[in-house]
């Protein structure tokens, strides 16, 4: 029995990145030997345990085999015989399929360090097309590394491409799909993902909607960029540059979905995109298996985001109603969330990316002044039932009109 660090730790410590997890692999031994060595098992379809004292993943090492479709359709093998470079040979990308002894000697049978050095994501084997998730985690590779310089191996995007035609994706289910976008969304460079998807042809068939925006023009004095496509993923690059939020970079991502929905006879202008897009993503989130939170802010920046940008020029009613509709009053954070996206949407143009937003702090000042009115002094002066609310909103407007002013002076 012999166990060798696998993986992302082999790969993150030759490029001299914090290891998250470390992961390992057991040659030569049977599940037997180690639940009596004290590990614990924990793998349903085939032997994973806990290290009794680290509690890292030890799994035996194992050879699949096609035997239906999709990324579930494999037979899995394991036994003592199945050697380390057998079960190095089954992983997606070069630089994953490395090992490190105890003694921190790297075993590197597909030339993973060498592709670490150049930059490269290439696949292992052609049996990198049996898995279309595979497609996904290459991307959000690309999401991860791009910063570092990496590049999918031309290779490797060819097979991609073909795989795409080939219609394997589509044995991709949603919850699937969510998994590695949303972890895709957080990495270092999330617009990189949906390019190199966009690029190999698959974003026509796991995002069609917002692959449409692509080449749908803006108005150009808004947008420098002109491309709707083009500035989502400037936005979204804006975006994770001030969180890591997930709700707030999906809703960034689909703040513009309904401008593949205007009219041709009415471009660029984009009259009522705000409604359509919201309307759209009410309806696709839950056949996407969209977490309700990310769906309910997507829908809410969508609809509302032009909204904030005008912030200075609407009535104060509007914006009462706006931070009820955000539900902002229950949930302060759901505005911060809110601008953070709106704020991402305008910096994601060209020679805008420096622009100040001072919409933001001018709503969340509303939102405070708003916060302060309660119904205690209502009740004191014998108000009842219906004329406390009503007391309560005039209030609030009254405050929305002296932070304009005072704004304004």
């Amino acid at each position: 029995m012999k166990a060798f660090l696998v993986g992302g730790a082999v790969r993150d410590t030759l490029l001299g990145l914090p290891v998250k997890d470390r992961d390992w692999v057991v040659v030569g031994s049977t599940p037997n030997q180690l639940r009596s060595k004290g590990y614990q098992q924990v793998g349903a379809d085939f032997p994973v345990f806990l290290h009794p004292e680290t509690k890292e993943e030890y799994a035996l090492a194992r050879t699949e085999r096609k035997s239906g479709k999709g990324y579930t359709g494999f037979t899995v093998q394991f036994s003592p015989d199945v050697t380390l470079e057998q079960d190095l040979s089954r992983r997606d990308l070069t630089i994953n399929a490395m090992a490190m002894d105890d003694a921190g000697n790297i075993v590197d049978p597909f030339n993973g360090k060498n592709d670490l050095e150049q930059r490269k994501l290439r696949h292992v084997s052609e049996a990198f097309c049996e898995d279309p998730l595979r497609v996904l985690r290459t991307a959000r590779f690309s999401a991860r590394f791009a910063h570092l310089g990496f590049e999918i191996a031309n290779e490797t995007v060819n097979l991609i491409q073909q795989m795409v035609k080939n219609g394997e994706l589509a044995t991709l289910v949603a919850e699937r799909v969510w998994s590695e976008m949303s972890r895709a969304l957080t990495e270092q460079s999330p617009e990189e993902y949906f390019k190199t998807l966009k690029h190999v042809g698959a974003l026509k068939s796991i995002f069609p909607e917002l692959d449409q925006l692509f080449g749908v023009p803006q108005t150009m004095l808004w947008h420098p960029e002109v491309d709707t496509g083009i500035h989502t993923l400037k936005a979204l690059q804006q975006a994770r540059k001030a969180t890591s939020n997930t709700e707030i970079l999906m809703s960034t991502l689909c703040h513009d979905l309904g401008k593949a929905l205007t009219p041709a006879n009415i471009l660029p202008s984009h009259h009522g995109h705000e409604r359509s897009g919201a309307d759209l993503i009410r309806s696709i989130a839950k056949s996407y298996k969209w977490p309700t939170k990310v769906a309910s802010l997507c829908e809410d920046v969508a609809r509302y985001h032009t909204h904030a940008h005008n912030a200075f020029n609407l009535k104060p009613a509007t914006i009462l109603k706006l931070l009820n509709d955000l539900g902002a009053f229950r949930q302060p954070e759901q505005l911060e969330k809110f601008l953070t996206a709106c704020s991402a949407d305008i910096q994601g143009r060209s020679g805008f990316e420096n622009r100040s937003y001072p919409q933001a702090a001018y709503l969340k000042e509303c939102l405070q002044a708003c916060s302060e009115v309660t119904a205690k002094p209502f009740i004191r002066d014998g108000k009842q039932g219906k004329a406390i609310g009503e007391a309560i909103y005039r209030e609030r407007l009254r405050r929305i009109s002296d932070t304009k002013a005072a704004i304004k002076n």
